[in-house]
């Protein structure tokens, strides 16, 4: 299709993954018509409609599909030759975007900032933060930071960065108030605090006397994001079930404070850093991955 270019088969592959132009005209810092136009020209070279257009989102044609495959198979081929270019000169540099979720990106993820910065400076950073899971190729991230107890697809690259689990916990002033629950059944006379959204998470698990046991926490605040959570136990509301790696740190500085941690069953799971397997070679993200190996270590 002569007259296209990478950057257009890029283009593509974003408008369709963020579903607006204005998305991602706002994205690359140009005009919305700009965007537009590059779209129309896209169609009128390949010579078939790719997208319904309306007043609020696109929509891919069959064509479109068939279309954004191939983007997405040409660009990956670009990222390897790019990688094979890059490993030689041995300079990290470039965008990377990275998938985390909320909580994962505030207490993990922009903290390891600034270190990184200072190790690469040429490595720029885009954090797409979301509890939804990212599909690292749709939507065109280099790095997705996940946790999972199950297997990955073959095609990915997946290294672990560490483990996390889930624990119960509140602020020193809510316990020197409401009291420090010995049991499980005691948290019936406690505010505790859930998540709407994620509603699994709402089921906490503990091993009392060697058995198993789960028990439906019912919220008396309740939020639909789990950093929102995380700050309303921070804000002595009540007891919350928090992701370790959240909380732990949190624990350190005196803020919170394990509730049962003997009782309580944090269920770990690892911690991956995972990129498509066309990308991993790449010296930009092979660095921000490296580091985050050792800043979850530490």
């Amino acid at each position: 299709m002569d007259g296209l270019t990478f950057d257009d088969l890029k283009l593509f592959a974003r408008v369709a993954s963020l579903g607006t132009l204005s998305a991602v005209a706002r994205e690359r810092d140009v005009p919305v018509s700009q965007v537009s136009r590059t779209v129309a020209r896209i169609e009128k070279t390949t010579g078939v409609k790719l997208m319904h257009r309306s007043t609020h989102a696109l929509a891919l044609t069959p064509e479109g599909e068939t279309f954004l495959d191939y983007c997405h198979r040409i660009t990956g081929s670009l990222d390897e030759l790019e990688g094979e270019f890059s490993a030689k000169s041995r300079e990290a540099s470039g965008l990377v975007r990275v998938a985390a979720s909320t909580v994962m990106a505030q207490y993990r993820v922009l903290p390891s900032l600034p270190g990184l910065h200072a190790r690469h400076p040429r490595v720029q950073v885009e954090l797409e933060v979301s509890d939804r899971l990212a599909d690292i190729t749709r939507d065109g991230i280099d790095i997705a930071l996940r946790t999972t107890s199950g297997t990955l697809p073959e095609t990915v690259v997946a290294r672990q960065l560490g483990s996390h689990g889930r624990a119960l916990y509140a602020t020193p002033a809510y316990l020197a108030e409401a009291g420090m629950p010995q049991h499980p059944d005691e948290l019936a006379q406690h505010k505790l605090i859930t998540n709407s959204a994620a509603t699994n998470l709402n089921l906490w698990p503990f091993i009392v006397d060697g058995q198993a046991m789960n028990l439906p926490a019912r919220g008396f605040w309740r939020a639909n994001d789990t950093a929102v959570a995380a700050n309303l136990v921070l804000m002595g509301l009540g007891i919350g079930r928090l992701s370790t790696i959240a909380a732990e740190p949190l624990v350190k500085e005196g803020r919170l404070v394990p509730v049962m941690p003997e009782l309580v069953d944090r269920q770990p799971s690892p911690v991956y850093a995972v990129t498509a397997g066309t990308r991993h070679r790449l010296p930009k993200i092979k660095a921000c991955i490296d580091y985050w190996v050792e800043w979850f270590a530490s």
